[in-house]
């Protein structure tokens, strides 16, 4: 018997949008880096883009070393808001919600710093954030409430778990 090559599934449009179905209540807004000659300058946050019903409350940075991870978490208040700001992370979503159309559904998004984005999580969505570049990679969360230090919205399910159906390998 002959091992044959597998045929690649298109993942993309024409247009270059993802035929993947996005995650009910999740939205990606890609960021414009404007370059000249001093350096560069890319918007974060702009509540003018229509991706929240929330006002900017808090804002905090973090670091994820090459071949580390951070999750899975889930909020069940908070909203979260993740900007890329350097490295390469990709960010893994799964929807817990069994009311939600997206009920199971598992996203992977890719966020660099060639290809920035804000990426807004709502509440009951676990989420994964995975290092797979060569540097440490910083983003920048900025979610719907403020943090409690005395009852933390954090609830925390190990790396590969029986629930959510997708394996980090």
């Amino acid at each position: 018997m002959t091992l044959q090559p597998a045929k690649d599934s298109s993942t993309v449009y024409a247009d270059g949008t993802r035929k993947s179905t996005l995650i009910d209540g999740v939205y990606v807004r890609p960021a414009v880096t404007q370059i000249d000659d001093r350096g560069s300058l890319t918007e974060i946050y702009d509540p003018r883009w229509g991706m929240d019903d929330f006002p900017l409350v808090y804002v905090y940075q973090t670091t994820v070393r090459p071949g580390k991870w951070k999750g899975w978490v889930v909020h069940y208040i908070q909203t979260d808001r993740l900007f890329v700001s350097s490295g390469h992370l990709k960010i893994v979503l799964w929807d817990s919600r069994p009311e939600s159309p997206t009920y199971n559904c598992v996203n992977e998004h890719f966020l660099t710093e060639q290809n920035r984005g804000l990426l807004r999580i709502p509440p009951h969505v676990y989420h994964l954030v995975v290092n797979i570049g060569q540097t440490d990679a910083m983003f920048i969360n900025m979610p719907s409430h403020p943090y409690n230090h005395e009852n933390p919205d954090k609830y925390r399910l190990p790396i590969n778990n029986d629930i959510i159906p997708y394996k980090l390998k």
